[in-house]
């Protein structure tokens, strides 16, 4: 047997071989991006792009940070997996680093973000079980409309959106969705047997929605009336992204589980988990739960690292400050296709009228300007670029932005 090595060289060709022998299950802008450093990325023809969707959040701390591959180099050349079946030298001071900066007992790592969440529903369940006292089999979820935690079986059994469940049934019961940004509803949905209430501070991929202000607050006096965990979705909205550490600190709220990812890893590798204090994560015990890859070395070296830039380099207050300007720029722009642009941070949605022709035309137009970012729900473009852009390039990119809404 013997493997056939194929070099593509244009981007038609690249795109050929991805579309004849790989799954069709994502419908990506037409770019082949080769190279990336910072808020820039290169394709394989040369030229040169604005990156204003950063992975979504996967790339807060800009592409290729010198810090964080330094570190993943250097981690490469001592040891990359041992498995949880050995201990390794990064996991215990990255469990204590961000356990610290957070403000929270304990670390859970796993990889993608929705294995996090699974933990997180796991770790809900089972402390409603050993510690609320719920009768076994009949433990409740509440989540909410428009959400979106993953593409699992029991994520996409309580979802909303069709696509994302057709053909994948039967479902995982014991979840409740209510319309997000609704406390009454919660108020009367909530009981006994109700052991979390799952939400998103603000809602990505449903174009970044925000809930009324006090929801969140609202959500925290609920759990603790009816002795349920607060379990917030931080996956795409932490580590920086709305201009704080998380979104829910915008409420000065303490959840009970946060569930972090993307960002985590610097862009560099896929790390995630929960964070909680003892009395949710001492529900675990050996052979409860595991990840071959979860908490292995590599990863917690650039997960360390990636905290670090993201702290001592001032790109949480460079969101907060950047945020406001260019929500304020694209405002001033006064698009007649712009139906409401919102967000916070450096996280934004430019929602069009229904009579725009979609957002995907606009995101494919940015692109020949030069400026790459994605649609989500057909009618938002989302803007969310690395953490790390300067007001030079927003004003850069406003300009393209303006030619192209006008």
């Amino acid at each position: 047997m013997s493997t056939v090595r194929v070099e593509p060289r244009s981007t038609a060709e690249f795109i050929e071989l991805e579309e004849r022998h790989g799954a069709h299950n994502y419908h990506p802008l037409d770019v082949v991006i080769t190279k990336a450093r910072g808020v820039w990325v290169w394709d394989v023809e040369g030229n040169k792009y604005l990156d204003f969707l950063a992975a979504y959040s996967a790339v807060n701390q800009g592409h290729c940070h010198p810090r964080i591959v330094a570190a993943l180099k250097e981690q490469a050349e001592r040891v990359t997996l041992t498995s949880r079946a050995f201990r390794n030298d990064q996991l215990g001071p990255l469990c204590a680093q961000i356990t610290r900066l957070a403000g929270f007992s304990r670390f859970l790592p796993m990889n993608s973000g929705a294995e996090a969440v699974e933990t997180a529903l796991k770790a809900a369940r089972k402390w409603g079980y050993k510690v609320k006292g719920v009768p076994d089999g009949q433990a409740e979820i509440i989540a909410f409309d428009g959400n979106f935690h993953g593409r699992t079986i029991s994520i996409v059994s309580f979802s909303t959106d069709e696509q994302y469940r057709d053909g994948f049934g039967p479902f995982t019961p014991g979840f409740q969705v209510l319309p997000y940004g609704d406390a009454d509803a919660v108020s009367r949905a909530i009981g006994p047997n109700t052991v979390a209430v799952l939400v998103e501070p603000i809602q990505g991929e449903s174009g970044i929605i925000a809930p009324p202000a006090g929801f969140l607050r609202r959500l925290r006096e609920l759990a603790d009336a009816n002795r349920a965990l607060l379990v917030v979705d931080e996956i795409q909205s932490g580590l920086g992204r709305t201009g704080t550490l998380f979104a829910y600190e915008h409420e000065g709220v303490r959840p009970d589980v946060v569930i972090v990812g993307k960002a985590l890893g610097g862009g560099c590798v896929p790390i995630s988990g929960i964070l909680a204090d003892d009395e949710v994560m001492d529900v675990f015990k050996p052979g409860d739960h595991g990840s071959t890859f979860g908490g292995n070395p590599l990863a917690c070296a650039a997960a360390r690292t990636a905290l670090q830039v993201l702290v001592e380099e001032g790109m949480i207050e460079n969101s907060a400050r950047l945020g406001e300007y260019f929500i304020e720029r694209l405002r001033a722009i006064g698009s007649p296709h712009v139906r409401e642009i919102r967000g916070k941070g450096l996280w934004i949605g430019v929602q069009l009228k229904a009579d725009a022709g979609g957002a995907r035309r606009y995101c494919e137009a940015l692109k020949e300007q030069g400026l790459l970012c994605k649609e989500t729900h057909v009618d938002t473009i989302r803007f969310a670029p690395p953490l790390v852009i300067t007001r030079e390039e927003i004003d850069w990119a406003v300009e393209r932005i303006a030619k192209v809404l006008s």
